[in-house]
């Protein structure tokens, strides 16, 4: 087994294995959740166009369509989303930064409190409190963090939140569609692809959770797999009731 023998040499293991990655940035989330979305509610919509036993025109502008309509709406609800979240945690720092500068002593010892009710000695608590109270944007970010659990200095970015959602809306859902523009004339090729996306999506998600990569995948194919062979089964139904 191999020993640490230096305060140097623990320092640096500690610092090479001890680092995060970024958890609160804002395109992992649309990015990830927009291209299984693309994926799953394409490829449901052509299967179900397909199953009412339409011409493969007709799937191919289902999905060109089902394409474009889903990553302006998911591109405009992150934005949305994304910005209202914004704006709700900057008017909550403007009401904490009136605070500071009204009744800096209360908000001093508010903060003296947390650190004591955290454990810390009172006395060595005061002392921490009113160190950090000294510079204002640092006694801002120190509440921020300990009050309202946000760090002032990574809010998301709504539009990186809708680029990203539009971009990979629009990869996943093109999928589906490839085959068809392709040549393809039968819906297997699609179906194939499509649920080949969603296990490769699957995989690459679990690279940044703690899942393995083929639970993560299986999960993804299984979930879509269902969608797809669902609306197959009720396209079918109501193709042939309409026709």
């Amino acid at each position: 087994m191999a020993i640490i023998e230096t305060e140097a040499t623990l320092h640096e293991a500690h610092r090479d294995n001890h680092t995060h990655r970024d958890v609160n940035g804002g395109w992992l989330r649309p990015a990830v959740f927009g291209a299984m979305d693309g994926l799953v509610s394409n490829l449901a919509l052509m299967t179900g166009v397909a199953g009412g036993s339409v011409s493969h025109r007709a799937i191919v502008l289902t999905g060109l369509a089902g394409l474009a309509a889903g990553a302006f709406s998911m591109a405009a609800g992150e934005y949305t989303s994304v910005a209202s979240q914004r704006e709700l945690v900057e008017a909550e720092l403007d009401v904490e930064r009136r605070e500071l500068r009204k009744h800096p002593k209360d908000e001093e010892a508010e903060l003296a409190a947390l650190y004591v009710a955290r454990g810390v000695e009172p006395e060595l608590a005061r002392q921490v409190a009113g160190q950090l109270s000294r510079d204002p944007e640092q006694a801002l970010e120190i509440h921020a963090r300990e009050e309202l659990g946000i760090d002032p200095g990574d809010l998301p970015s709504p539009l990186v939140a809708a680029v990203s959602s539009f971009g990979s809306f629009a990869l996943g859902a093109l999928l589906p569609v490839l085959p068809y523009l392709l040549g393809a004339t039968a819906l297997w090729p699609a179906l194939l692809l499509a649920l080949i996306g969603l296990f490769a999506c699957g995989a690459v998600v679990a690279r940044v959770t703690a899942r393995t990569w083929w639970f993560s995948g299986l999960r993804q194919l299984s979930l879509g797999g269902t969608a797809a062979g669902v609306t197959y089964v009720l396209g079918s139904l109501f193709g042939t009731a309409v026709g």
